[in-house]
């Protein structure tokens, strides 16, 4: 199946990092890949800009809006696909998704959509119109198994909702091995960012996404305000534990419900609590932390939880979308999303095995699992995978010939 053009469409070209070895994989395999990104400067631009990938400036902005822009916007998506003439259109996050079936209506490429955060059909006005519009892609990819069952009670056939998970970089996030050489680095971690040695230190590591009317209305989809909301109990009963933070908003809106929150939660004057923006590497916050915190009320295949294990971190999530499948209660722990009482609760069971010595055990069964299940080279190879079947069914509209092994 080499030599078949594939072109990826994104919404950010911020976030999305998981796409950098699934198109390494393809390129390896002999296609061509073309990555369409909204233009200017970004973090994803940048990861495929040094590894020599083509990328091209999205003429539509990725916002629906009842105006002739938006019309205007989509039509000049479709120009430029009938210029890059993909053999396969994949796209990611739901906008992208949207604007890709819309631009390609009656255009000869298979679609394949990758879904890595269920959010949207967690609205109701979204759901229902999905369960129509995903018959427009020829194979919808749950970067989760909670992401493909929903896809299956909305009525999409087991051999079109394939299941493939997003790996991470086992060699970069790899704690020391050396029992002296990692409390050297903990020791050197923690002085770097101001926290005491002997302290107690959970990390919640990602970036703020402000409300959105269409779920969860009034509160950020990550949870921020849950932990925040169970934190000054907590520390009232354990004043030198230490909470970081790390994480910014990618939009104005994120930004200002960040800034709202640091004041609501009296952040900015708290002595245990330390927030920070976004960070180029988060090792020496996993090499720092003795647990790692994502409460949130949405989640499709959070990338935090499966670095942190790397990295022997135990993890205290929610039980939304997939984090359940990253997490089991040998190696961390699962709480109800949106309590607060069951979060502290969780943290307090952490802190008294912190206590005892007995933490650093979770972790090593955290590391343990995470060089089982979260590799880039298989989740790269399955998707690479899927979209050379897409691609095998040969242009839409015509009828696939048979070849010589299927007569």
């Amino acid at each position: 199946m080499a030599g078949q053009r594939v072109c990826v469409l994104l919404k950010t070209n911020e976030g999305g990092l998981w796409v950098v070895p699934q198109v390494e994989e393809l390129r390896r395999r002999g296609h061509d890949v073309v990555v369409v990104l909204p233009p200017g400067p970004g973090h994803l631009t940048a990861q495929l800009a040094a590894r020599g990938f083509r990328t091209v400036d999205s003429p539509f902005d990725f916002r629906f809006r009842p105006t002739p822009a938006t019309l205007r916007g989509l039509w000049a998506l479709r120009r430029l696909l009938r210029r890059l003439r993909p053999d396969v259109l994949k796209y990611h996050l739901y906008a992208a998704a949207l604007a890709g079936r819309l631009a390609a209506i009656g255009l000869p490429p298979r679609r394949v959509h990758m879904v890595a955060n269920q959010m949207y059909l967690e609205s109701p006005v979204i759901r229902p119109v999905e369960r129509l519009l995903w018959r427009m892609d020829d194979v919808t990819i749950g970067c989760t198994r909670y992401i493909s069952g929903i896809y299956g009670k909305l009525g999409c056939p087991a051999d079109r909702r394939p299941v493939a998970t997003i790996g991470i970089d086992l060699a970069e996030f790899t704690p020391p091995e050396q029992e002296g050489a990692r409390a050297v680095a903990r020791a050197k971690a923690r002085a770097e960012i101001g926290v005491e040695e002997d302290a107690f230190v959970a990390l919640m590591a990602g970036y703020v996404y402000a409300p959105t009317r269409l779920a969860h209305r009034g509160r950020g989809i990550k949870g921020h305000e849950v932990l925040l909301a169970a934190w000054p109990a907590f520390h009232a009963r354990h004043p030198r534990a230490r909470l970081v933070l790390i994480g910014e908003g990618a939009t104005e809106a994120a930004k200002a419900y960040r800034r709202r929150l640091i004041e609501r939660f009296g952040v900015a004057e708290s002595t245990s609590v330390t927030w920070l923006g976004w960070v180029p590497d988060l090792r020496a916050y996993y090499t720092a932390a003795d647990v790692s915190l994502t409460p949130s009320l949405s989640e499709g295949s959070n990338r935090v939880v499966r670095e942190a294990s790397a990295m022997g971190v135990p993890s205290i999530v929610s039980d939304a979308g997939g984090l359940p499948e990253a997490v089991d209660d040998s190696y961390g722990w699962v709480v109800p999303r949106g309590d607060v009482a069951a979060l502290t609760g969780a943290l307090e069971a952490a802190h008294r095995e912190f206590e005892a010595g007995a933490l650093h055990r979770r972790g090593v069964l955290a590391r343990r699992h995470a060089l089982r299940a979260f590799g880039f080279a298989g989740p790269a190879a399955e998707v690479a995978d899927i979209v050379e079947r897409a691609a095998a069914l040969g242009p839409r509209g015509r009828r696939r010939r048979p070849a010589a092994g299927d007569r």
